[in-house]
């Protein structure tokens, strides 16, 4: 009776191009969640709209590649959705507790964007996308998207009323996030449209940080 080949090494996986992507991407959610701790939120914007960008990249890496097998297919799956909770949920309630200078008053707010987070990511690990290009309820990194815009409203208006306005505005994208509704799944072209947005974000908060 022959044995089973032995089990590859925990780091083997992480050698793999798409993956080495993905957590090129969670270094700058830990920038981003760094620099949300310190208040500097024009270079916590840089970090978290980069997160986004290498998380479109890894797929797209993954999906050119030859000769990736599947296991490393769905350990770039865990890996990345693992990522997102990072990037999409802890980093966003992160920066919202140090807008709001960590009052207990912008705790409930935090634990809803990252639960929301969890419990959708969950759903999306075992049920998927409803067909190959739509999502049920509203995809974490265009979260983020909408908030490193928000950002640029920061200091245009008094504290207290951007921090309302962003309190409300992560609530209700969490709320979206687990909607009964249909998105759609920018792919293709859509990849440009990131890598430019990225581009220009990372200028108008470099030029902030002068």
């Amino acid at each position: 009776m022959s044995e089973s080949p032995p089990p590859k090494s925990i780091l083997s996986f992480a050698k793999d191009l798409p993956n080495i992507c993905s957590l090129v991407g969670l270094l700058c959610a830990i920038f981003g969640i760094y620099f949300a701790f310190l208040g500097n939120f024009p270079a916590a914007m840089i970090g978290l709209i980069w997160a986004v960008f290498f998380d479109w990249s890894d797929g797209i890496i993954a999906r050119r590649m030859k000769g990736r097998t599947q296991e490393q297919g769905e350990y770039g799956g865990q890996l990345d959705s693992l990522i997102d909770i990072v990037s999409f949920g802890i980093c966003p309630a992160v920066i919202l507790l140090s807008y709001g200078h960590f009052s207990p008053w912008y705790i409930p707010g935090a634990f809803i964007i990252v639960a929301a987070g969890v419990i959708r990511l969950s759903y999306f690990n075992v049920f998927g996308l409803v067909d190959k290009s739509t999502y049920w309820g509203f995809p974490l990194d265009n979260n983020v998207i909408i908030l490193v815009f928000l950002f640029l409203f920061d200091g245009l208006l008094c504290p207290s009323i951007f921090g309302f306005i962003l309190y409300a505005l992560l609530i209700a994208l969490a709320a979206l996030n687990v909607a009964p509704i249909k998105t759609p799944k920018f792919a293709g072209r859509w990849y440009y449209v990131i890598t430019g947005y990225t581009l220009l974000i990372t200028l108008i908060y470099g030029l902030k940080l002068l």
